[in-house]
């Protein structure tokens, strides 16, 4: 009895250290990714003296509240440039993650529904495709785009949005996890074809898995740096990141006077609601997707 007990005051003492472990870690990890977000809601409300000269250091607010004066700024520097920035990454966002989404829906629904020839060839191609960083792709890209004369336009930037493979990978996993084949045979049965089969007995079921590709892709093309960087040379159709970054070099190598940090800093802070705003509002949607996509079969 004596040698039970302490085997189990033994596994309790290790469970113990394993939970303290682990919220340990788990709040260095909440601290580590805060901290960043905590210093640009700082720093969108300071000056470009405040920036680097604060008294009160740079992860605390100065005594002069500069956010207005910083998006009034925002609205009259280089014509108001940066709002039309803004309305280009909606664009690049909305439209490419609407185009997206919808490739990887039919995509994924039919490498999970349908039987053809070289199914399995194709699907490893998807997953194969996983594998390449986006980056790498970025200078074939460009040469094929030039090749067809669609470079510093909108095209050259939306049409490679269109192909998310992770996308792809998580609707055919969804799709085999969570919608049964018994229920698309008994449509089948009943008469329904495969468009009213699909819009109106799959799709309803996909919306979890919908929702978080849709977010995924969104998120993806608000983000995306290096392609506009490359294929776009008119200021006017940058997205948010590559003008941003264009007035951060400028900043860099300008004198004081072209110096423009605090509407970096305030621009970039403004350009994050957006997509905090779609994960708080879709947040529910979302999560259940991912868990649902993470089961393999």
């Amino acid at each position: 009895m004596a040698k039970n007990a302490r085997k189990a005051a033994k596994a309790n003492h290790i469970r113990g250290n394993s939970r303290v472990f682990t919220i340990v870690v788990f709040c260095l990890a909440i601290v580590y990714f805060l901290i960043p977000v905590w210093w640009l809601i700082v720093a969108s409300t300071k000056t470009n003296n405040g920036l680097f000269f604060g008294a009160h250091g740079s992860l605390w607010f100065d005594d002069k509240f500069a956010l207005f004066d910083n998006i009034k700024q925002l609205t009259t520097y280089q014509g108001g440039i940066y709002w039309r920035w803004i309305l280009n990454s909606f664009l690049y966002a909305l439209v490419g993650g609407l185009g997206a989404t919808t490739v990887a829906v039919l995509a994924g629904y039919g490498f999970a529904k349908f039987r053809f020839r070289g199914k399995k060839m194709f699907f490893n191609l998807v997953l194969a495709a996983l594998m390449i960083p986006n980056t790498a792709l970025v200078i074939p890209t460009f040469l094929l785009m030039s090749n067809i004369d669609i470079v510093d336009t909108v095209w050259a930037v939306l049409l490679p949005s269109l192909l998310n493979p992770m996308g792809v990978y998580l609707m055919r996993i969804y799709c085999q996890e969570s919608l049964p084949d018994e229920m698309i045979e008994a449509a089948r049965v009943d008469g329904a074809g495969e468009l009213r089969t699909f819009f109106q007995v799959s799709l309803p079921i996909m919306t979890p898995a919908i929702t978080t590709v849709y977010l995924l892709s969104t998120v993806g093309a608000w983000n995306n740096f290096f392609l506009p960087q490359v294929v776009l040379t008119n200021n006017k159709l940058f997205p948010i990141t590559v003008g941003l970054t264009q007035w951060q070099v400028k900043s860099q190598a300008g004198a004081a006077s072209e110096q423009v940090w605090n509407l970096v800093t305030s621009g970039a802070f403004i350009s994050i609601i957006p997509m905090v705003l779609a994960f708080l509002f879709l947040q529910r949607y979302w999560v259940g997707g991912l868990t649902a996509g993470s089961v393999k079969s």
